[in-house]
């Protein structure tokens, strides 16, 4: 593995550094991994077909969209081949996962390089080297290994250091501390308070936002993506038994599962998760019909965009038009997606990121 299984430091307080190799410890996802309800619903049928369709939950990304069910490798970009002294990234994912389709998307528009390693959502053996056992993780080496957590931190210390080569990558990932928090329910959890800035000095900060409010608009509507907009996915996808059913076709026919064990995922999964998407639905106060909720949010993302600019960032996508897209391309394929674009304004600027993306990625 990347790295060693090495005991993990103590963290001694908010400002303390990590070192190379260090993990890096992200916040608890705000919704609770639907992976938990999941097995319940499934867990009539025995235990070892509960693990396999919890597996499959969990691929969802923390409920927030449909991630793949397989250990296959997608397109990869050989870190090796990057030249002497630059970053060489692994990125380790469930392809459909929302939070790392946000980071495949910042670093497909930048030209990054990076390999990736689809982690299969059972037994998660390719990330037994990290205590952190959630996804997206990047391995990034700059000249010193460093394993990142948590998509919005990845995206903010990957362009810090893009953009200012003063500081080294290990030095801006500090930048980034946990904080304990409790929630609402008394549980204790980490999270990053400056997760969605970019430490940058004052020259910098001038060059990348001209104004004030540009900056302060990025942040904003990148906060919004995770915190609201990542919430709508689920409810949306398994919104009807036949979505639901079609939503599980995809990660059976994509996956690697065996005759009985396709079949079981698929619909005991599909039947699971029809009910899970209802209480996420009177979690996050939902209306009866989610697609209004649905084309509410991306009609507001259309209109903050404006009718002036190609994208939020002008002429070019910013953080927060990569952190949008990335969110909501995880649906393609599915019943969700075509009504979105059907019944919203979103298609036009949907598809010029698809172009700038495409013409930009390696």
């Amino acid at each position: 593995p990347p790295f060693s299984a090495r005991p993990q430091p103590k963290m001694a307080g908010a400002g303390r550094a990590w070192r190379a190799g260090a993990l890096l410890l992200p916040p608890a996802w705000r919704l609770r991994a639907p992976g938990r309800a999941f097995g319940a619903a499934a867990g009539q049928g025995g235990r070892g077909g509960g693990r396999l369709v919890l597996g499959a939950a969990f691929a969802l990304g923390g409920g927030a969209g449909l991630c793949l069910a397989a250990r296959q490798r997608l397109r990869e970009h050989s870190a090796a081949e990057l030249p002497a002294g630059s970053l060489q990234l692994t990125l380790y994912q469930y392809k459909t996962c929302p939070f790392c389709s946000k980071v495949r998307a910042f670093l497909d528009y930048h030209g990054l390089p990076y390999e990736i390693v689809e982690v299969n959502p059972i037994m998660r053996k390719e990330i037994k080297f990290s205590s952190y056992r959630k996804v997206p993780i990047l391995l990034a080496n700059a000249g010193s290994p460093l394993q990142l957590n948590d998509s919005s931190v990845i995206i903010s210390a990957i362009k810090t250091y893009l953009i200012s080569r003063r500081n080294s990558l290990e030095e801006i990932v500090s930048f980034y501390p946990p904080v304990k928090t409790v929630t609402e329910n008394g549980k204790e959890v980490l999270e990053y308070e400056n997760k969605y800035w970019l430490m940058l000095d004052e020259k910098e900060t001038k060059r990348v936002y001209p104004v004030k409010e540009v900056r302060v608009e990025e942040m904003k509507w990148r906060k919004w993506a995770d915190d609201w907009l990542v919430h709508l996915i689920s409810p949306n996808v398994y919104r009807t038994p036949k979505e639901a059913l079609a939503s599980f076709d995809y990660i059976v026919r994509e996956g690697k599962f065996g005759t009985l064990e396709g079949l079981f995922a698929k619909y005991v999964g599909a039947v699971a998760m029809f009910f899970v998407s209802k209480r996420l639905k009177k979690r996050h106060q939902l209306r009866d019909d989610v697609r209004e909720d649905l084309y509410e949010a991306v009609n507001e993302w259309v209109k903050a965009v404006g009718k002036h600019r190609l994208f939020m960032g002008g002429n070019q996508p910013n953080l927060a038009d990569l952190a949008v897209y990335g969110v909501l391309r995880v649906m393609e394929g599915l019943e969700a997606f075509d009504d979105m674009m059907v019944h919203t304004k979103i298609q036009p600027w949907y598809q010029r990121m698809q172009e700038v993306i495409q013409k930009t990625g390696v």
